[in-house]
This record gives structure tokens, C-alpha cells and sequence, in this order.
């Protein structure tokens, strides 16, 4: 059973999302403020997330779980400008709706987005290799520069990664992930980088 996040800070539409997603077979943790959003994110297979809270902006807060997790993440809300949407995806955000919406469409959203999750056996992974795959991950299908991923890495708490030392993290994730069949894989391409394909 799948764990959504509902982070909506208007009581009745907050009660009225939990109840159809729990028909739907969902476990569900709603709440209505960034802070606890923000507590809760990492227990969540998915998050749902109203851009204007009492206690914060939901694309901030977007920001800052994006620093530590790579969940995906549906922008609900009622503001439809093209800007603000850009804004949404731009700060890692997965997908954006606006209201008054349709719950059948929320659903597929749901479904589609939690399908890109790959279905990875429990695995121990370093830091830097959590970090790194969820990076690759969060980014499928397109290729990442070694700079880029270098720049993405590099933490201020104290995970710090050199060239060489990325060469050596991407060789031992392969070699984890060669373990779990059908998982995905990392591709190399001269001049390119690196992406995460699922097939």
C-alpha cells in the first residue's frame, strides 16, 4: 500500500482528498502546514502539495525536501499562471494541477507518477550513493554531466565528492544495482555523462 502525503490547508477539501484516496486503497497522512509537511515527507511514497500555506510557500518547501529526498511530488493549487507553473517544476516538483480539479484525473496523476518509481529491493547504499541515484533517478532518461552531478553532491553537512571519487561511487552503485534484477540501469555516454534508464 502506497503512502501519500496530503499537505492542504483548507479543512474541508484536506478531508474530502484523504477520504477519496483512502477509497482508493491508499494510506494517506494529511496535514496542513509546511512544518509538519515537512516531518512527515519522509514516510511518504508520494506528496501532494498545495502551493499557499498559512505557514510557508509550497514551492520553498518543494526546494528544500528536494535536498533529501526525491518523492514525487503534485502541485495542487489554485493559481494557474504559467509562471507559477514553471516555478513548480523548476523547483523539482513532478507534476502541477490546478482547481477545482478532477479526482478521476488526480488519480491517473497518482498512478503515472508512482509507476516512474522503480521498484528497487532494500539495498545499503552510502550517503553519497543514495544521493547520487536519486539525482540520476529524479533526472531519468536525460543525461547529466559528471559537473553537474559533482555540483549536486556537494553538501555543506559534509558529503563532499571529487572526480574521482564520483568515478568510483557510480562503478559500486552499477555493481548494487546489477544485484536487483530489473530495476534499472545507469548508461554512460562519451562526452554526455551519465542517465538512469529504466529499461
Amino acid at each position: 500500500m502506497n503512502t501519500i502525503l496530503l499537505v492542504e490547508d483548507d479543512d474541508t477539501l484536506n478531508a474530502n482528498i484523504k477520504l477519496s484516496l483512502e477509497t482508493e486503497g491508499y494510506n494517506v497522512i494529511a496535514v496542513r502546514t509546511a512544518a509538519a509537511a515537512e516531518a512527515a515527507a519522509p514516510g511518504a511514497d508520494l506528496i501532494i502539495l498545495d502551493v499557499t500555506l498559512p505557514d510557508g510557500n509550497g514551492i520553498e518547501l518543494c526546494r528544500r525536501l528536494r535536498k533529501n529526498i526525491q518523492t514525487p511530488v503534485i502541485f495542487l493549487t489554485s493559481c494557474d499562471d504559467e509562471a507559477d507553473i514553471v516555478r513548480g517544476l523548476d523547483s523539482g516538483g513532478d507534476d502541477y494541477m490546478t482547481k477545482p480539479f478532477r479526482l478521476r484525473e488526480l488519480f491517473s496523476r497518482i498512478r503515472a507518477n508512482l509507476r516512474r518509481i522503480p521498484d528497487i529491493p532494500e539495498m545499503e547504499l552510502t550517503a553519497v550513493e543514495q544521493k547520487l541515484l536519486g539525482y540520476l533517478m529524479m533526472n531519468r532518461e536525460h543525461y547529466l554531466t559528471r559537473e553537474q552531478i559533482l555540483e549536486y553532491l556537494w553538501d555543506s553537512k559534509g558529503i563532499f565528492v571529487n572526480d574521482n571519487t564520483l568515478s568510483v561511487n557510480i562503478s559500486r552503485l552499477r555493481e548494487k544495482l546489477s544485484r536487483s534484477s530489473g530495476c534499472g540501469r545507469i548508461v554512460t555516454k562519451r562526452g554526455m555523462g551519465y542517465k538512469w534508464t529504466d529499461s
